[in-house]
């Protein structure tokens, strides 16, 4: 590993600590040297507030003129929030900008790379390029795909089910196998389900205490959601997704309790449009959305090629029944060809349970 890898790993590492706090903007850190020395380090800590280069610039004061500026991601040419960093980078004396790869929004998309090279600051780019990548693959979903980047989590026993034949389901899974799942809400930006699963669980899709409370998506056709559930407490913000079934009257009663309620055109089967529902959620800023629903909107996620992770809990329990509810249900497929590929699995011991991740091959 050079030295221009050596500081952009940093960099990302850097980076990695605005996991859950970023979105919908990237996570971004950035390190500053000169002589082979690190004179500022910083990241993007939350949306609204400084990004990393801004952050790394304000450390290194005065040292930053002369030296090398490393980011994982091209700095912003355009106004939001904040002001472009190329701006800053440029004002502070920056004499060469390593980046790992192009910001892909069409607002920027190497206009900060032509910025830097108009006002005479060497760009070297695409310096663990896959590595940045794979960090930013939530925001990169949204910004080119127009949807968010979708994990489907699942908790289910040996052969396969999260329930017993009477719908026992509390608890299948081990405390640490929720813990980690606790763990990865706290980690994404919004938690989807239907309204079936609120019907018969009555969930928070809270954190738990492990972290910031994400976003909750409720899929809910026909508005069928009771106004006390859990979900419509004040612990998370809460956005429910509906159709033209819908009643006015509840509609107007939940946008009186401060729920955004989304009009959505209807699927098939008079169910919410899914690719629709992503288009909306992405317009609205989601980008990195776990879902944690019942087998047909499992199902229906798979089917409209909007799953991109899938992390199932595999508790080493049997519990059996020709009726007992299983992770995916639906029609499924009529062929084996067409089942989907679930690539570069990673598997790993939580407790007495198996955790399993892994991509969706498209």
């Amino acid at each position: 590993m050079n030295n221009d890898q050596r500081l952009m790993a940093r960099a990302l590492e850097w980076a990695r600590r605005g996991t859950g706090f970023t979105h919908p903007n990237p996570m971004v850190g950035c390190v500053i040297a000169r002589g082979g020395k690190i004179v500022g380090e910083g990241y993007h800590h939350a949306y609204g507030r400084d990004h990393a280069e801004v952050d790394a610039l304000k450390k290194a004061g005065t040292r930053a003129r002369g030296a090398t500026l490393y980011v994982n991601l091209e700095p912003c040419a355009h106004w939001g929030r904040t002001p472009p960093c190329m701006i800053a980078v440029v004002g502070a004396g920056i004499r060469r900008v390593v980046a790992a790869m192009q910001d892909p929004h069409p607002n920027v998309a190497g206009r900060g790379f032509a910025f830097f090279k108009q006002h005479g600051v060497k760009v070297t780019r695409e310096v663990l390029e896959k590595e940045a990548r794979e960090l930013n693959r939530a925001f990169m979903t949204r910004v080119k795909e127009h949807r968010p980047y979708v994990i489907l989590k699942a908790a289910i026993s040996l052969d396969g089910k999260v329930a017993t034949a009477r719908g026992e389901s509390r608890w299948i899974t081990c405390p640490q196998a929720r813990r980690e799942g606790h763990l990865l809400r706290a980690r994404v930006d919004a938690i989807a389900t239907g309204v079936g699963t609120v019907l018969e669980d009555n969930p928070a899709l809270t954190a738990h205490g492990a972290g910031r409370n994400p976003k909750r998506i409720i899929f809910d056709s026909a508005l069928r959601i009771p106004l006390n559930a859990r979900v419509l407490d004040k612990a998370a913000p809460t956005w429910i997704l509906t159709t033209a079934r819908a009643s006015g009257s509840k509609r107007r009663a939940l946008e009186r309790k401060g729920i955004p309620v989304y009009l959505v055109a209807k699927g098939a089967k008079g169910q919410v449009s899914l690719t629709e529902a992503a288009r909306v959620l992405a317009r609205e800023g989601v980008t990195h959305m776990l879902v944690e629903a019942g087998g047909v909107l499992n199902a229906a996620f798979l089917e409209a090629g909007l799953v991109d992770e899938v992390l199932w809990f595999i508790a080493p329990k049997i519990i059996g029944g020709q009726n007992a509810k299983t992770a995916v249900e639906g029609n499924g497929i009529a062929e084996l060809a067409k089942a989907w590929s679930i690539q570069g699995l990673r598997v790993e011991t939580v407790g007495p349970d198996l955790m399993i991740r892994g991509k969706v091959e498209r």
